[in-house]
């Protein structure tokens, strides 16, 4: 089976997936309107989607107040250093600085203006 996609539920979809298409490259590929509000984001290659929605009967986590290793989105990035200095930029606040790992991969951690922790990494050698 494929993942079709990953849903999270925030206060305001429309300005967090603005956030999200300006900052992570996602794109906006539907929308619905109320009392459920949501937004389905596609990724740049267009294999990976969230849905970001405003549940009435759902009250929004408190994200920023979550561990990072709970919960994060884990995005490539070519040029993680300039990735990671654009989103601290754009309202971004660092969890993890740009680190190597043993693997000779390197990753890093923020928290998006929401709390909702983003990883960047960029792999040696990509996973799949």
């Amino acid at each position: 089976m494929k993942v079709e996609h990953i849903a999270f539920v925030v206060d305001d979809p429309d300005v967090v997936a603005k956030w999200y298409c300006d900052n992570l490259g996602m794109r906006v590929v539907r929308q619905g309107p109320p009392p459920i509000k949501m937004t389905f984001l596609a990724d740049s290659e267009g294999q990976t989607m969230y849905e970001l929605y405003a549940q009435p009967e759902v009250e929004t986590p408190d994200y920023a107040s979550m561990h990072h290793l709970a919960l994060h989105f884990a995005y490539y990035a070519e040029d993680l250093e300039a990735t990671f200095e654009r989103l601290k930029a754009a309202g971004a606040t660092v969890v993890q600085v740009p680190t190597p790992t043993d693997a000779g991969d390197t990753l890093a951690m923020l928290r998006d203006p929401w709390g909702v922790c983003v990883q960047l990494v960029n792999r040696k050698k990509k996973m799949i």
